[in-house]
């Protein structure tokens, strides 16, 4: 009798998500905010730290940039043990560190990839030299799956004022024009009882977002947490504009559960864990 032998079973393992950002001393933003997300929404989390911030909810206090060499280094290790379902991308400080970044997704191949361009600090404050900016609407933009810059980001990208929903529309198409296949155009800063944010894809899709404004002092981190909820649908299974749609849904609860809660003595953090899921085991 001959005894047939069958193919190894394939190991079970978790959906993996690579926050590519800076670190929040304060917890509320940064690759602290994305990894609290990415364990809400049952992914298994990781980073590559771009820089370290001083910082707690009254504002920044010191920003150091992690080298060139050592960041390549973080994304390596995780990308060739553990492997990446998909990426966030936050504060790139530099030249040098975008290419990085660059090189380090056609390397290991990363095909979701969700960029935010933190670019301008709450304050006001510009985060990156117009050097930086160039090298990464250039060099960065096509890479990624989607775009998500608030409208500092995009008055700053676009080099002109966003003046109202109406023009939201406009500025979502001129973003495009700048070479990312698809950009979510956040339009939370503007006035009024409605925030409209606008997804527009490159082949001509749009989704218009709409919710009532949620009021509350705690918002710290609200951008960070969309970008890498989107990353975190997206290694899930999930089509662009469904994980942006889930994605949107869960920092408004986010929002919501935690707008009453004192953090600090400046603008609190979300309430990350209102409703978390169970980590999610793919089985091959």
């Amino acid at each position: 009798m001959t005894q047939t032998t069958l193919p190894a079973a394939r190991p079970a393992r978790y959906v993996r998500v690579l926050s590519i950002a800076g670190s929040d001393s304060g917890g509320g933003a940064g690759i602290q905010a994305d990894l609290k997300t990415f364990s809400a929404l049952g992914c298994y989390g990781m980073t590559a730290i771009s820089a370290i911030t001083a910082q707690n909810t009254q504002g920044v206090r010191a920003i150091h940039g992690i080298p060139p060499d050592m960041l390549r280094a973080q994304i390596d290790a995780v990308a060739e043990d553990i492997g990446v379902d998909a990426v966030k991308i936050g504060m790139l400080h530099s030249p040098e560190v975008v290419r990085v970044v660059v090189k380090a997704i056609a390397r290991h191949q990363m095909l979701q990839v969700v960029l935010d361009p933190v670019m301008v600090a709450t304050s006001g404050d510009r985060l990156m030299s117009q050097e930086t900016v160039g090298v990464l609407v250039e060099e960065l933009f096509p890479l990624a799956t989607v775009v998500t810059p608030n409208l500092d980001e995009a008055a700053l990208l676009l080099g002109r004022t966003i003046d109202g929903a109406d023009a939201l529309d406009d500025a979502a198409s001129a973003l495009l024009a700048l070479g990312a296949p698809a950009v979510l155009l956040k339009g939370g800063h503007l006035p009024g009882d409605t925030v409209i944010d606008v997804l527009a894809l490159a082949g001509g899709g749009r989704l218009r977002l709409q919710s009532p404004r949620i009021a509350t002092h705690n918002g710290h981190g609200t951008g960070c947490t969309l970008s890498s909820a989107i990353a975190a649908h997206l290694a899930l299974g999930l089509p662009l504009p469904q994980a942006v749609e889930q994605a949107r849904a869960y920092v408004l609860g986010a929002i919501a559960a935690g707008a009453a809660v004192c953090t600090g003595h400046g603008h609190g953090p979300l309430n990350h864990g209102y409703a978390p899921v169970a980590q999610r085991v793919l089985h091959h």
